[in-house]
């Protein structure tokens, strides 16, 4: 008896999920490569269905990827790629030729050579030719996604001030790792947070940058005082300053 079926099972859905698309967002911003298979072959990029993608970025239902073989990045939706390659179907086996009928042979009767077919007139013949011989015009496949032109990917813009008052920007595109970060000058912070009007951000920045100034003057005071206490001593040596 074959054993029954549970029945709370469900089955995997054969597209990717939204716990595939945050596992493949987590891997492309690691550094790491992401794979996934099209559901459906894509002719005009001569692509078979289950063929192989390179992830590049993930931005919500939306996967870019590289196929393999065609130089271009490509937007997909998640109902479109799968995250294993699809088993290939078995070719059905070959059915059993039928035995040829022997011949009946009746009590008596000896069996004769078949009938000779009956001559075609040629002029049904020549038109049976020409219609097993004309060509046949088939639509050709339109292919799917040719030119089809790569989605922006999102950028972000980070501003970093240190204890020292070294200001630095550094950019972002997409899901990938953030570019090398570059000096920038505190007065063009200020003024450029300014230009947006974000009163929280402009407070944060005004707050270091205040402080900053507070440090230097009196880093200022306290070598002026140095100073002028050199000149004094130097006055009494003798000598003028």
């Amino acid at each position: 008896m074959p054993p029954r079926r549970r029945s709370g099972a469900t089955t995997q859905p054969n597209h990717l999920t939204a716990d595939n698309l945050e596992a493949l967002a987590s891997a492309v911003a690691l550094g790491k490569r992401a794979t996934v298979y099209l559901r459906e072959a894509v002719p005009g990029l001569g692509l078979p269905a289950g063929a192989s993608a390179k992830v590049v970025s993930v931005q919500g239902n939306t996967v870019m990827i590289s196929p393999k073989g065609v130089n271009d990045e490509l937007p997909y939706e998640a109902e479109e790629l799968q995250m294993s390659k699809p088993a290939t179907p078995k070719a059905p086996a070959p059915k059993p030729k039928a035995a040829a009928p022997e011949p009946v042979v009746h009590q008596g009767i000896e069996p004769g050579p078949p009938p000779a077919p009956k001559p075609v007139p040629a002029r049904a013949a020549s038109s049976a030719a020409k219609s097993e011989t004309a060509p046949t015009d088939s639509p050709k496949p339109t292919p799917r996604r040719t030119g089809a032109k790569r989605a922006p990917a999102g950028v972000s813009v980070t501003i970093h001030a240190g204890a020292d008052n070294e200001w630095s920007v550094t950019v972002a595109h997409g899901a990938k790792k953030p570019g090398k970060a570059v000096p920038v000058a505190p007065d063009a912070v200020e003024r450029a947070v300014r230009e947006l009007g974000e009163e929280t951000a402009i407070e944060a920045v005004d707050s270091i940058i205040v402080a900053a100034r507070s440090k230097v003057a009196a880093r200022v005071d306290e070598l002026s005082k140095e100073l002028e206490e050199a000149r004094k001593l130097l006055e009494a040596l003798g000598e003028s300053v």
